[in-house]
């Protein structure tokens, strides 16, 4: 049977959006578990109180604060919006991302009446419709793997080509649900031989916790924030790093289960205010501190 959909409130409601935890893992949860296991009794311990959701409908874009979600097999969907399910790509359809292009931090991307919206710095809005089922389907890919998606049109490479400056054209791709998804386990071990994703790195969610960025402010001259790090789903009133030690987590009436940590990268020094990549801070403090197992690596976008 199919994974069941459910709706995960937060913001709204967030005192209600309790977190709760079985056994112990690490902070990057896949959601890989089958109808059957969603039904299996549990004993809960509670561990946190959800405190903010992010989507991030653009690979590599701006972060969207919403208050609900429907927390599906492949991410978090938020009226027309599903997490990372639009990338930007080159002309010969290779991803394109903050890591080469730090600005796209900064292209915020909604949806209005059946047409997406970008906004970015220095930029005229521009929508155009959701679906566009004339348009070419191009072959692209994310970490060595093949993927599809359909081209945005012509009007938003010419908006995002103008704002990156690369003097380089790029386009715009959506995945659309009759395509074929990336398979986790080609990229790594842990996850199951079925579980997919569309565009993120490596997992459909990520989960963090206030208390562990906190907590590696200590460490630094200058702050970072909780957007810096792209999670999906963050967590309040819990200790620092007391994420690494949850196995199987439920919110609401949703149960996810951890895959593995989330390697950190040179992602996580571009500024999510500025666009701005320094190459150093916090990944060089993250290399040295006491949580430098983690792998080093892609994260979530």
């Amino acid at each position: 049977m199919e994974l069941k959909e459910a709706v995960l409130t937060a913001l709204g409601q967030h005192r209600q959006a309790v977190l709760y935890t079985v056994g112990a893992g690490v902070s990057l949860l896949g959601l890989w578990l089958g109808y059957k296991y969603v039904l299996k009794p549990k004993k809960l311990t509670q561990v946190g109180v959800v405190s903010q959701l992010i989507l991030h409908p653009l690979k590599s874009g701006k972060g969207l604060q919403i208050a609900t979600a429907e927390c599906l097999r492949m991410g978090l969907k938020y009226g027309e919006l599903r997490d990372r399910q639009w990338m930007v790509v080159t002309e010969d359809g290779h991803m394109v991302t903050g890591r080469q292009e730090p600005r796209l931090v900064l292209v915020l991307m909604t949806a209005d009446g059946g047409n997406i919206c970008l906004n970015a710095p220095n930029m005229e809005e521009i929508k155009v419709p959701l679906h566009q089922p004339n348009n070419n389907i191009i072959d692209c890919r994310v970490f060595g793997a093949d993927i599809q998606g359909r081209d945005c049109g012509d009007e938003i490479s010419e908006w995002l080509t103008c704002y990156l400056a690369s003097g380089k054209t790029v386009r715009m791709v959506h995945y659309e649900p009759q395509m074929k998804a990336r398979k986790c386990a080609k990229n790594e071990e842990p996850f199951p031989s079925d579980e997919e994703v569309v565009y993120p790195d490596a997992a459909a969610v990520m989960l963090l916790s206030e208390a562990s960025v906190q907590d590696l402010n200590t460490r630094l001259d200058k702050d970072v924030t909780v957007p810096q790090f792209r999670p999906s789903i963050v967590v309040s009133d819990c200790e620092a790093f007391s994420e690494d030690s949850w196995h199987d987590i439920q919110i609401g009436s949703v149960r996810m289960k951890r895959v593995m940590a989330c390697g950190r990268c040179i992602f996580t020094t571009v500024d999510p205010e500025t666009g701005v990549i320094s190459r150093k801070e916090p990944l060089d403090t993250l290399k040295r501190s006491q949580f430098s197992c983690l792998p080093e690596g892609p994260l979530i976008d």
